[in-house]
């Protein structure tokens, strides 16, 4: 079976982590011959200056039509002066409601000593 994978570089270190994590795919790809292809697409402040807005719309066609979606890391200190409505990070907010997705799962660890000022309570 082949999977379909929109990578989204964004801005910044983005780069890095989508070319790093691309290869860890192609290398599981190999081995257990998972048929993976790419298709990589603009968001953020990359997109911004490409086409004047932060999420275009064959981006968000492109992960409609993916089985799954890399996204780096969008934003920085280049398009701070960008108005609101079309700053970088709107890419990941519209891009959630575009695809039905609610949430930006990442791992935590509680330091023992910081448990009791934690919202993340053992309970």
């Amino acid at each position: 079976m082949a999977y379909k994978i929109t990578v989204i570089p964004g801005d910044g270190i983005g780069k890095e982590i989508t070319d790093a994590a691309v290869k860890v795919l192609k290398k599981a790809d190999e081995k257990f011959g998972l048929g993976l292809s790419y298709t990589y697409k603009d968001a953020g402040g990359t997109a911004y200056d490409k086409y004047g807005t932060p999420l275009p719309d064959d981006t968000v066609a492109a992960c409609k039509a993916s089985d799954g979606v890399l996204f780096g890391a969008v934003g920085g200190d280049k398009w701070d002066s960008v108005e609101p409505a079309l700053r970088p990070e709107k890419a990941i907010l519209g891009l959630r409601k575009q695809l039905g997705l609610y949430a930006n799962l990442r791992p935590v660890k509680v330091a023992d000593a910081l448990v009791e000022y934690s919202p993340l309570k053992p309970e």
